[in-house]
């Protein structure tokens, strides 16, 4: 039996860098989470330990500084690109490319003083190929959203271990996580990464809202929905929905009503459901969710 090298890439994860931009005395802030995974012709380094085809991570780090530095942050997709072009372009030994960005945000609160605003985080995940193929996925996460009416969930399976009673004016909270992808671009379109991320955030959070929800399938579902047929750079999203469960508390024992008032938030366990919704005619993703 022959043993073989299957799929492998290494890098340099969660290389923290914030940029300053020094406007006079109004200054500007991108706080930023890098990581970087590279693969190529790597067969002699797993077999033999030969170093000759490796950029050591420690490079990659300092590139991400250096590449901060010469061409700011500005979009994290643009900032992605702009890396993963460099690697997979200026080394033989490296074919593929994968650059992931989070992006923290702050809140001004003054010319240069800023504060933490919330736990929402924007991410996007780059590939690009030495041949020039690039794949962009973009995203949030930790978005916290909670309906206190208008949700409602019954006609489910019971069984022997089924406690659950039927509901129809139920909390809906969830934090979520989204992901989605770009039409790939093949030189005639120009994006403007900063307006679509505000604009599926704004189509998730109204679809949320709007929806009159069931189950929360329904309320994914509609949210994948509205993104894809608002924004036509977008083919496909995937979303994670922890359902944040609220229970109504008995109060009962104190001789008082909980008319639908008063909740207890239980963190765990939770449902999580997950979903992709795409357009039928979407193109090939290739590596994008790798």
């Amino acid at each position: 039996m022959t043993v073989v090298l299957g799929p492998n890439r290494y890098g340099k994860a969660e290389t923290r860098v914030v940029r300053v931009t020094r406007d006079g005395e109004v200054h500007h802030l991108k706080d930023c989470n890098v990581g970087v995974s590279l693969s190529g012709d790597m067969e002699e380094v797993h077999r033999q330990g030969d170093n000759s085809a490796v950029l050591p991570t420690d490079s990659q780090k300092n590139t991400v500084f250096a590449f901060a530095k010469k061409h700011g942050i500005g979009e994290i997709e643009e900032f992605a690109l702009l890396l993963a072009r460099h690697f997979a372009g200026s080394q033989p030994t490296i074919h593929h490319a994968r650059v992931a960005v989070e992006e923290y945000f702050w809140e001004r609160r003054g010319p240069h003083s800023f504060a933490r605003s919330g736990t929402e985080v924007r991410t996007c995940v780059v590939h690009h190929d030495r041949d020039g193929t690039s794949t962009v996925v973009s995203g949030l996460r930790d978005l916290v959203l909670l309906n206190s009416t208008g949700s409602e969930f019954h006609g489910f399976i019971q069984d022997e271990y089924t406690t659950l009673p039927p509901a129809t004016d139920r909390v809906l909270a969830t934090a979520v996580t989204a992901r989605w992808r770009h039409v790939p671009d093949d030189g005639s379109k120009s994006y403007d990464f900063g307006k679509s991320y505000e604009e599926v955030r704004r189509c998730l959070l109204d679809a949320f809202a709007g929806t009159h929800s069931l189950s929360l399938q329904q309320t994914l579902f509609a949210m994948g929905e509205r993104v894809l047929a608002t924004r036509d750079e977008i083919c496909e999203v995937r979303l994670e929905l922890p359902n944040k469960h609220h229970f109504l508390v008995d109060l009962t024992p104190f001789g008082l009503e909980n008319d639908n008032e008063v909740y207890f938030a239980a963190d765990r366990p939770y449902g999580l459901i997950e979903g992709v919704v795409l357009h039928n005619d979407a193109p090939p993703p290739g590596p994008a969710w790798d």
